[in-house]
């Protein structure tokens, strides 16, 4: 038997086994599979901190609550830039990119406060790039404090965090077996169902036996 004939031969054996399993099998498949991606993630990840330092605006004699207001949406919006940065990457000793990418910035539209996040493997590193940060930011705004009558100060340190803010194993487990469920109950939807045979047509009598049973 040549080798062409003998891959066929096992193709026929698999589409034949194929066609012997239920019709719903690609939903537990989908989903077993789903279980261990999402299990070897969540062991295979590594751990992420997060740390939060916050840093308040405070207006001066001649200034307002509003204006103390939009300057802290302000100095939220040029937190993460180089040049605000530039102690700050100095003292978390990571280069500009990396001080981008581990810290985000974000700011309340009620009160004039901002808040600094920064992500790390380590927890001492996660709060430590966020009071650099933090720090750097009050520093630079305060340069200009006479201009803008506002001052920026540090309103609450960044601790170091004692617990992982990176998805569990168990939730990256849940999230991949729901995701393959998913998948699977998608495949059912677009898989092709079987061809149906179409209902036999009706028997018409022929010429002869339609004369035959007028003459009788």
């Amino acid at each position: 038997m040549s080798d062409s004939e003998n891959e066929r031969s096992r193709a026929d054996a698999l589409r034949a086994r194929l066609a012997r399993l239920p019709r719903w099998w690609p939903l537990p498949a989908c989903a077993a599979a789903g279980v261990l991606v999402g299990g070897g993630f969540g062991v295979f990840q590594t751990p992420q901190y997060t740390a939060t330092s916050y840093v308040v605006a405070v207006p001066q004699a001649k200034a307002d609550p509003a204006t103390a207001l939009g300057f802290a949406q302000a100095y939220g919006r040029v937190a993460a830039q180089v040049a605000v940065l530039g102690d700050a990457q100095v003292e978390a000793g990571m280069t500009p990119a990396q001080l981008r990418d581990s810290v985000q910035v974000a700011t309340s539209p009620d009160a004039p406060m901002i808040s600094i996040s920064a992500r790390s493997d380590r927890p001492s590193a996660a709060a430590l790039t966020a009071n650099a940060v933090a720090r750097s930011l009050a520093t630079n705004a305060n340069h200009a404090k006479d201009s803008t009558q506002v001052k920026l100060l540090t309103f609450s340190r960044a601790l170091e965090p004692t617990e992982p803010s990176s998805l569990s194993t168990g939730v990256t487990t849940l999230v991949g077996g729901s995701a393959g469920g998913l998948l699977g109950g998608l495949a059912l939807l677009v898989r092709p169902r079987g061809r149906t045979e179409a209902p036999p047509a009706a028997s018409v009598p022929g010429p002869a036996s339609a004369l035959a049973r007028s003459g009788t």
